[in-house]
């Protein structure tokens, strides 16, 4: 709440706003501004005020016509009321005398002012601009009037000229009315300036969350070793993130950081160097699915040294006890386990749990005041700007570099394709490679225009032999999806295979109406292709082949550009809630073309 509000009724009204800066409410915008000023001539086709006398009335069902002298413009005019009320023909007599404002017109008799509303005599000559909110339009005069200071502005942190812009705002003088009125809105500049104080408040409240705390361990194995042990050489990015990690995990506040890798990007490699890191001290790495984690511990237990013990924890396995183990791979059935306590904690495509989920785990394994290191993984690439924004909360590293280069052609097709789209199906597998179909439902529905996958698989299951279906409530969907990797041609599925699994054959991907997915889904889906740089395809079978957003989507395979589109299309979510996950949460900065001003308000808040 705003500092220094004594009054219990102002403090109701501005919880009633859901104001809790001095930003807040300089951010509660005019919608328009009404200009009570007496001219001595009319301005035409706007609104003035005019000093009338009621000279007579004439009564229509539809209408009030009314006969006015008009003192300031020493002549008479016309008034016309729409669908008056008995208000209207209590208020509109002969010989009364009132301010009016009104649009003023030229008719063919004359000036007509349009649908006049009454003013009280103490706001002629006053600018009084209108608000749009849960209270009356007095009651927030009332409120900027009291606490819009500059006293106020200033110990929020931002200069003098913020505030001289947002008191012109509020309380605007005839020069501002004047340009206002020529713009037909606010100038280039304070748009800039209204941006600037959005962004500026967000961050101030949004760099509270970034609560530091104590490291229950400095952890500072020698990752020299498990570099040099690999069959492989690292990208120059995978690098980068491990010594990222590494100056955190030796720090003695415990990190919070997140490593954002491209689809096929090597991720892995940084989470089992940073295990590695942790060695011999424990750390624990959650994973989505239990094809995920299997695929995780496999690659940990030949990768990583022998005398490091690891253990995979799902549904399926037994209870034990835990703390003998250095690393501990798991699903969401880490939740439900006994714990012990832990050093470092990884979350692996940390988008698909909730913050609740991912809170919870690094709660039971911390230790009062003292944190675990904590690091999550993601592919899901956050836009530049947000990156901005949310490195506010977290540190972030991203890895752009992957080590194959892919090689995927991706094509909007349609229903008179589907010949074609056979022939290469036909092509692939006699090939030996395996083929993706993705359909929007499991079962037909109404509402969408599209086959689901009950329609469709009799056709596939009849033309192929070796035809897969699973879907996400599908109980024994993860060993369909492995038995498929092993003997399968034709995967029949929901988006269930977005994240993760390996399919080192898998060449095609069929994504049935693509258009009612996000990019950054798509983007998902197509990565499971061409994993080891063999050449790769995605076909978008679509209804809908001139969506642009597809077209856009089509001309590039990185990540980092995907985010960018997903960006402009959808909208960015809310991280200070962490509730949304997508649609506008800026009123007036645009996060695709303010990145200048973003990091203006970052430097001047002293962030990252």
């Amino acid at each position: 709440m705003i500092e220094g509000v004594e009054s219990k009724e102002d403090r109701e009204r501005l919880a009633k706003l859901g104001i809790d800066t001095i930003a807040d409410l300089a951010l509660l915008l005019p919608t328009r501004y009404e200009n009570y000023r007496l001219n001595s001539s009319a301005i035409l086709n706007s609104h003035n005020l005019i000093e009338a006398t009621i000279k007579s009335s004439a009564y229509n069902p539809k209408y009030l016509k009314l006969k006015l002298f008009a003192k300031n413009y020493r002549s008479d005019i016309d008034a016309i009321i729409f669908h008056p009320r008995k208000y209207h023909y209590d208020k509109f007599k002969s010989g009364l005398s009132y301010y009016l404002y009104g649009r003023v017109e030229q008719g063919y008799g004359g000036l007509t002012i349009i649908q006049p509303q009454i003013v009280e005599e103490e706001l002629v000559n006053s600018i009084v601009p209108k608000y749009k909110s849960k209270l009356q339009n007095r009651s927030v005069i009332k409120l900027m009037q009291r606490y819009l200071t500059k006293e106020r502005f200033l110990s929020f942190g931002v200069d003098e000229e913020i505030y001289r812009v947002f008191s012109l705002i509020h309380f605007p003088d005839i020069d501002f009315i004047k340009a206002y009125e020529k713009e037909s809105g606010f100038s280039t500049k304070t748009i800039e300036t209204i941006k600037y104080l959005e962004i500026y408040n967000y961050l101030k409240k949004l760099s509270k969350k970034k609560l530091e705390f104590p490291a229950k361990k400095r952890l500072n194995g020698n990752i020299e070793d498990f570099v040099a042990s690999l069959p492989f050489e690292l990208t120059g990015d995978q690098k980068r993130a491990i010594e990222d990690i590494q100056k955190d995990l030796s720090g003695t506040k415990a990190a919070k950081r997140v490593i954002m890798g491209d689809v096929g990007s090597g991720k892995s490699m940084v989470i089992f160097a940073s295990a590695f890191i942790a060695y011999p001290n424990r750390s624990l790495l959650m994973a989505p699915t239990t094809i995920l984690a299997n695929q995780l511990y496999n690659e940990a237990k030949k990768f990583l040294p022998s005398d490091m013990k690891i253990i995979l924890v799902t549904n399926s396995t037994k209870e034990e006890d835990l703390s003998p183990y250095h690393f501990i791979i798991g699903t969401h059935a880490l939740l439900y386990r006994e714990l012990p306590e832990v050093d470092l904690v990884m979350v692996d495509e940390q988008h698909r749990f909730g913050t609740k989920q991912r809170a919870l785990i690094a709660k039971m394994v911390s230790s009062g005041e003292q944190q675990p290191h904590y690091l999550q993984f993601t592919a899901t690439p956050i836009p530049r700007t947000m990156s901005m924004i949310q490195s506010s909360i977290v540190d972030i590293t991203q890895i752009k570099e992957i080590p194959f280069q892919k090689d995927i052609k991706t094509k909007i097709v349609t229903k008179a394709d589907f010949k074609e789209l056979l022939e290469h199906i036909d092509k692939e597998i006699g090939r030996e490679k395996q083929i993706i179909i993705v359909y929007p439902l499991v079962e037909e529905s109404e509402a969408i225009e599209y086959q689901s996958i009950d329609e469709a698989r009799g056709f596939w299951e009849k033309r192929y032999e070796r035809v897969f279906v699973t879907h996400g409530k599908d109980r024994d969907k993860e060993e369909i999806v492995e038995q498929f990797r092993d003997e399968g041609d034709i995967l029949i599925a929901t988006t269930l295979v977005e994240v993760g699994i390996s399919l080192p054959r898998l060449s095609t991907i069929i994504i049935v109406a693509p258009e009612r997915l996000g990019l950054a889904t798509l983007h998902q889906l197509r990565g499971r292709v061409s994993r080891h740089g063999d050449k790769g395809y995605c076909f978008l079978m679509t209804k809908q082949p001139d969506n642009k957003r597809l077209r856009e989507f089509c001309k590039t395979t990185d990540g980092f550009e995907i985010a960018e589109l997903d960006l402009k299309f959808r909208e960015s979510g809310d991280l200070l809630k962490g509730d949304q996950q997508s649609g506008k949460v800026f009123k007036y900065l645009d996060l695709e073309s303010d990145g200048e001003i973003i990091a203006k308000a970052k430097m001047d808040l002293g962030l990252k």
